[in-house]
């Protein structure tokens, strides 16, 4: 397999198992004519065959932990730590309805991934500029009350391994804003697929750990205040 970049072998899969074509038309038409519900099952089809694809080409098991707290379909905000590339197939094999995600601005450079990743409801973010990462909070919040679902890794980066990182401050605000219902999820052994070794690892187990939904909306202020510090102890604990 070539490999592009460091993302190389997961738009080469991309490449050879996602017929973006077709799909492509049908969820571009169905969002101008504003047909969100329609757009939204459309992309999570989609989403569903690709990482299905993926999960089959790499032998990879996901072991879903506490699959009664998967939510059947959104608005939901996602709160998940962030091993590796693989975490995004990852989260696509394991929920079943629409979700994108909050993607670092770089990504936009990757062939393929970058206008697919952008078709499934996510939006980039310019890190180190507080202006346009309002703007990104704000669309967020926007999406979130259209019906749309998104993905959030406080760490900011890839931990490559089993720590850690500590989550960026206002890494929420934008579920938080929305008054959105939070699922945090624990991920494991995601790292074992490439950030390992370099190289793509077939027939690995992965985690999904999945916590219990957390509603933003009737929060007063002291409990938002310590939001962010409470699901990163979820996450990194229990």
């Amino acid at each position: 397999m070539k490999i592009i970049g460091n993302i190389g072998p997961f738009c080469a899969i991309a490449r050879s198992v996602l017929v973006l074509g077709e799909h492509k038309k049908i969820i571009d038409n169905l969002k101008a004519q504003g047909k969100k519900d329609e757009e939204r099952k459309a992309i999570a089809e989609v989403c569903d065959v690709w990482s299905k694809n993926i999960a089959d080409y790499l032998d990879l098991k996901v072991n879903i932990i506490n699959p009664e707290n998967l939510p059947e379909e959104g608005p939901v905000v996602y709160v998940a730590n962030h091993q590796s590339y693989a975490d995004i197939p990852v989260f696509l094999y394991a929920v079943k309805h629409q979700i994108g995600f909050i993607a670092k601005e770089e990504l936009k450079k990757i062939p393929v991934f970058a206008d697919w990743i952008a078709r499934i409801g996510s939006l980039f973010i310019k890190r180190g500029d507080a202006r346009a990462s309002l703007n990104t909070i704000n669309e967020g919040a926007a999406m979130l009350k259209d019906g749309y679902s998104l993905v959030i890794f406080p760490e900011g980066t890839r931990s490559h391994g089993t720590e850690m990182g500590e989550f960026k401050p206002g890494s929420l605000k934008l579920a938080t804003k929305a008054k959105a219902v939070i699922v945090p999820v624990t991920l494991t052994d995601t790292y074992k697929i490439f950030e390992e070794k370099g190289v793509v690892t077939k027939n690995v187990e992965v985690g999904f750990k999945v916590h219990k939904p957390i509603d933003t909306s009737a929060m007063d202020r002291k409990e938002l205040a310590g939001l962010n510090e409470r699901i990163e102890e979820i996450i990194r604990y229990e």
